[in-house]
């Protein structure tokens, strides 16, 4: 039996650390070969990490740690052949990420309210204490004893301001309404509670996470986007009739051929690169003092996934036909979600197209993926009233956003894209026939 070190392997050549994420397997636990060990976290790609040979797994480095390329977080005791044979963890099980057990919330008893009741005030005494009063009831005012009898009031509980404490009948009437009031207080409270019951529990509760290195990076990205360029966007609006049209007619021969479904976004890509070579300056970056020209064009496509936004980049996009398009980016899905997405897939892009419409968004204004000059925002599609040929119809609609860097794209130059775009869209045999 040999030990097989399990080190942090190399994702770039900029990249120096990565965050160990997430260990799909425990102390010991058997392992086969090339089974996914750990999540590996960088500022651009996670990625798993899969055994070398089979064994039991030996863990250095837990979880949530920053680990340095080259570091030692594990190690495998390799095992017999016909031992690694008997290792009958499916395939399955090796994927499930073990995470501890939630802390269950502390239960609350609740010591059950009887409801308020509102009964008849009860007399503060009987006759025979109304006769232990100050000097008894001959002492006091008619007035005053007249009122003492009829709310059968004990006298000697009453506050008196008259002379040498004795009572008026200001003092009594002041009394009988007060205690008239206590029951009315009493039972707003009670209706107030049934209203809003009193908070069980804490009111206000957080939790507090470490940002990833993923999310750490979007955000600088963002922040430099808006701090280092002339960011500016303009709008248009497209008929989407035709591209619906052309993918209802051949959405199942599409199918059966490629394998793929025909999405908007190839068409979209197709239409960006028929834009671009219209307009060079969008498809240009800022190098220093140079306007550096892009004869080439790399088209990243922003997907969204549980780490937050990543943009692979479809190479050449010119050179492929809508269904490499189509495939090309149903295979950076599937990276995306296997943790298979490589440094090589982010890098080099020359143009970026998002859609916010995928998650319902009606408008936006997308933020440039620095370097690059300009990013294309999708939108949902909806049905609106437009006027065609001077007669209001209802047509599929989607609005269209162009953010640019107006150091090297000028607002003319924003427009014009975006009316090739909006041609090009609305008359899909254009970019079919590259015409």
């Amino acid at each position: 039996m040999a030990t097989i070190e399990i080190k942090v392997p190399s994702v770039g050549e900029s990249v120096t650390e990565a965050l160990l994420a997430q260990w799909f397997k425990q102390e010991a636990d058997p392992v086969r070969k090339d089974e996914a060990l750990f999540v590996l976290e960088t500022d651009k790609v996670t990625l798993e990490v899969t055994a070398e040979a089979a064994g039991r797994l030996h863990i250095v480095v837990p979880a949530g740690t920053t680990v340095k390329v080259g570091a030692v977080v594990g190690a495998i005791d390799t095992i017999s052949a016909a031992a690694a044979a008997e290792i009958d963890t499916p395939a399955a099980e090796s994927k499930k990420i073990h995470r501890a057990p939630e802390p269950k919330p502390p239960v609350v008893e609740k010591t059950p309210t009887a409801p308020a009741k509102t009964a008849p005030p009860v007399p503060e005494t009987s006759p025979a204490a109304v006769a232990e009063t100050r000097g008894g009831l001959e002492n006091l005012p008619p007035s005053v004893r007249r009122l003492v009898a009829e709310y059968h009031l004990n006298p000697s509980r009453i506050p008196g301001t008259g002379p040498d404490g004795r009572l008026t009948k200001g003092d009594v009437l002041l009394h009988i309404e007060q205690t008239k009031a206590a029951p009315a207080a009493a039972a707003a409270a009670t209706s107030a509670e049934a209203v809003c019951p009193p908070c069980e529990g804490p009111a206000e509760e957080i939790t507090r996470t470490p940002m990833s290195p993923i999310r750490k990076r979007i955000a600088e990205r963002l922040l430099k986007a808006r701090q280092n360029t002339a960011m500016l966007t303009t709008f248009n609006d497209v008929d989407m009739s035709a591209v619906i049209e052309l993918r209802q007619r051949y959405k199942e021969t599409f199918q059966k051929k490629y394998g793929v479904s025909l999405g908007f976004m190839s068409f979209f890509i197709k239409a960006s690169v028929e834009a671009l070579k219209a307009i060079p300056a969008i498809n240009a970056t800022i190098d220093g003092q140079d306007i550096v020209y892009h004869h080439y064009y790399h088209v990243g496509v922003a997907v969204g996934s549980e780490k937050g936004l990543v943009v692979p980049v479809i190479r050449h996009a010119d050179r492929l036909t809508f269904a490499q398009l189509e495939q090309a980016i149903n295979a950076f899905v599937a990276k995306i979600k296997e943790n298979k997405l490589a440094l090589a897939d982010l890098d080099g892009g020359t143009f970026t197209i998002t859609n916010g419409g995928v998650f319902g968004s009606l408008l936006s204004t997308p933020i440039l993926n620095t370097p690059q000059s300009g990013i294309l925002g999708m939108h949902r599609v909806d049905k609106r009233p437009v006027a065609v040929n001077d007669q209001v119809v209802i047509r599929p609609m989607m609005y269209v956003a162009l953010s640019y860097d107006h150091r090297i794209v000028d607002g003319r130059e924003a427009v014009t894209f975006l009316k090739h775009i909006k041609e090009c869209i609305e008359n899909p045999e254009r970019i079919m026939m590259e015409i």
